[in-house]
């Protein structure tokens, strides 16, 4: 991965506070260029307020305006006029594909694989990856670049605090990989909101990387 690559972060892996931290902090890094689009942004902080009542509006809105100013060149704008022409299963998440071509992306990252078949994205040189693999891909290139951000990211988790870990790194701080939830984790110092219980999410866990 270069600085060129570019890659559509979707709704859902911005949706767990603890996640969304720590790619924000990946895409600090300028390893690759994480992008989004502001249709992709009501869509997470709509289903926070949803889940946790007790968030305010202004809260994710001042989260949601750090991550845009934070991140380089990261808003995708005027990509609309694409979503018609794109053919998905479920038709309301045609504009994380219409906003990856429009803003020149190769990847799109997404817990939600069965959504975005490899068939009805390779017309447009598309991928759809896994957080888990996505992150571990990076960690095999820039192993150092990528504990740093994670150590910082693990030192910045409150509720409760973390211990950085990256097995077979044993001499080198990073996330626990083996296990690393982000549901139910209070934190988040980057993007400042806290964290949004979604069961059954899991980051890089044992299932996916045995």
């Amino acid at each position: 991965m270069s600085s060129n690559f570019t890659v559509i972060y979707d709704a859902w892996v911005l949706y767990p506070a603890p996640l969304r931290d720590f790619l924000m902090r990946l895409a600090l890094t300028d390893l690759y260029r994480a992008r989004w689009t502001d249709m992709i942004h009501d869509e997470w902080t709509r289903n926070a307020l949803k889940q946790r009542p007790d968030l305010k509006a202004e809260e994710l809105e001042r989260t949601r305006s750090l991550m845009n100013a934070h991140v380089r060149d990261s808003l995708v704008t005027g990509f609309e006029h694409l979503i018609p022409a794109v053919e998905l299963p479920d038709a309301d998440d045609r504009h994380v594909v219409a906003a990856a071509i429009h803003g020149g992306a190769s990847l799109i990252v997404t817990f939600n694989l069965k959504d975005f078949p490899p068939d009805r994205l390779k017309p447009y040189n598309l991928t759809a990856q896994h957080p888990d693999d996505f992150i571990f891909d990076l960690l095999d290139l820039h192993a150092a670049r990528v504990c740093e951000p994670a150590a910082n990211h693990r030192r910045s988790l409150k509720n409760p605090p973390k211990n950085a870990r990256v097995p077979g790194h044993a001499a080198q701080a990073g996330p626990d990989t083996d296990r690393w939830p982000v549901a139910g984790v209070e934190g988040s110092d980057l993007t400042d909101a806290g964290s949004i219980p979604k069961p059954g999410i899991e980051l890089a866990s044992e299932s996916r990387r045995g």
